[in-house]
């Protein structure tokens, strides 16, 4: 008499969208897989990550590079990103993406929208984002599988860790600003948010990216996610959200 075969797939709840959004956006490098032209062979090579507002990931990759080439002749490609810790480098939660690379063209406000996200979060790629080998790449995400640990597995469609609706548009064309402003005049809010929130340590801390659902912040060798209490419904309601958890992480800290 056969076993029934175990499921090893669990079912998506929240802690596990959270859990895939955290290591989406806090990726700084990640293992691109691609399909080699001609002979059908996979090809993986380590690339620079950001993200788009909307969490779609962001590369800057060279035309020189034969996974660029490869792009270019089939799009269909996939992401890893997840960086491992002490011990077993299995036992650390990662995340596949299954997606198709879209490039960019230069001078279109996508491409303008990229640089600049990907720069905030990548600085020492202004060393080559100019040259003229050089593009930026969306990954757009399919779906995906979470691997949260032993016995962690799920399966997850665009929709559970990519952001939709206005508030995208609207926080993407008011981004900068904020930005410019907290780290030139609240680099104390700031460390209080990765501390209290994001249990990180220390005070050189930089806000790097907002979106919907939060912002990362990063010093020169770490980086920190933090969400908000609630994801925005609109981009004005960024200011108050980042004042009343300014407010919340002091008052915790003085307690």
């Amino acid at each position: 008499m056969s076993e029934t075969k175990k499921d090893v797939i669990r079912e998506t709840d929240a802690e596990a969208i959270r859990l895939a959004k955290t290591l989406i956006r806090s990726a700084r490098f990640g293992a691109l897989a691609v399909i080699e032209p001609g002979t059908g062979a996979p090809l993986a090579s380590r690339v620079g990550v950001a993200t788009d507002i909307d969490g779609t990931p962001l590369i800057l990759i060279s035309m020189l590079s034969a996974h660029t080439g490869a792009l270019l002749s089939d799009p269909r490609c996939s992401l890893l990103v997840g960086e491992p810790g002490k011990g077993d480098a299995l036992a650390h939660p990662r995340i596949s993406l299954v997606c198709r690379a879209k490039r960019l063209e230069r001078e279109s406000p996508e491409h303008a929208g990229a640089e600049r996200r990907y720069l905030n979060r990548n600085p020492k790629a202004k060393l080559y984002v100019g040259l003229g080998d050089f593009s930026f790449f969306r990954l757009e995400p399919e779906r995906a599988s979470l691997n949260g640990g032993f016995g962690k597995a799920y399966l997850l469609e665009r929709d559970d860790f990519i952001t939709s609706g206005p508030v995208v548009e609207e926080l993407a064309a008011s981004e900068q600003p904020a930005l410019d402003h907290m780290n030139a005049d609240h680099r104390d809010a700031i460390a209080i948010y990765a501390r209290h929130f994001g249990r990180a340590e220390g005070d050189d801390w930089i806000a790097t990216g907002f979106d919907p659902d939060g912002r990362d912040l990063a010093t020169s060798d770490a980086v920190c996610r933090v969400f908000f209490p609630q994801p925005l419904a609109a981009a004005r309601e960024l200011r108050v959200v980042l004042v009343e958890m300014a407010k919340t992480g002091r008052a915790a800290e003085q307690s």
